[in-house]
């Protein structure tokens, strides 16, 4: 993991109406890392996750994506990003082959060729069935497919293994960890699943009631004799501390 930070929040708040969903949030995600985004329903993940990709716009403090201020650089920091937040969208009556081609006329790059792609998703052989016909862990692939497709230099995931059985949640495992090591990407992904955050991420943020309380390697919490990530979260959740 590089040390070189490639997104960096500072002060960032969102308000809806008379509600601040984010307040006082920053955070640093390290180059080439990992990062797992943790928070109970409703903490702001989703929300910080929409601010750092431009589809909606902080209401305080500033976002900062390889270096760029993205409201002032949207377009340049787009293109370094892929993501998939909330349920993926397609357009149904199209193959996945077709949706994919869309994705990169939009981005303005070759990227991956698609059936790369979709095997490295494993939907391998899938190419030309309409997206209706797809299933719930079939769509979230692709969706994923989708979100790297393009070669970003950062992915975006927002509970990106919902609707996968034991064997889809291994093979994005293994897949996250290749773009990282044979692509170069740095991957900033939240999950409701604490065991698959412990053996995936390379670092953690909590964030509470709307604000990132504490952000912390997985080294230094596996440092810490009898403590594992459940554990931590838990205890960072209900106002306590762990010193690692």
């Amino acid at each position: 993991m590089n040390s070189e930070a490639i997104i960096v929040i500072k002060n960032l708040a969102k308000k809806f109406d008379d509600t601040l969903v984010v307040k006082d949030s920053n955070m640093t995600v390290p180059k080439g890392c990992v990062y797992g985004f943790l928070g109970a329903n409703g903490a702001g993940k989703t929300t910080i996750f929409k601010m750092i990709t431009c589809l909606i716009s902080p209401t305080n403090g500033t976002i900062e994506v390889l270096g760029h201020n993205v409201t002032k650089n949207r377009e340049k920091v787009l293109r370094s990003i892929g993501s998939l937040i909330e349920a993926p969208v397609f357009y149904e009556h199209l193959s996945a082959t077709e949706n994919l081609s869309i994705h990169l006329d939009y981005m303005g790059t070759e990227g991956f060729n698609i059936d790369t792609a979709l095997d490295m998703v494993g939907l391998n052989g899938t190419g030309s069935k309409p997206v209706s016909k797809f299933s719930l862990g079939m769509r979230q692939r692709l969706g994923i497919a989708r979100a790297f497709i393009h070669k970003p230099e950062i992915l975006i995931l927002d509970e990106p293994i919902n609707g996968l059985d034991p064997m889809g949640i291994r093979d994005m495992r293994n897949l996250f960890l290749a773009l990282i090591q044979k692509h170069g990407m740095t991957i900033l992904l939240s999950s409701h699943i604490l065991s698959e955050i412990e053996h995936t991420a390379d670092m953690v943020g909590v964030i509470v009631n709307g604000t990132v309380v504490q952000e912390i390697s997985l080294e230094e919490i596996k440092g810490q004799k009898d403590i594992r990530l459940e554990e931590y979260f838990f205890n960072i959740m209900s106002g306590g501390s762990i010193s690692c």
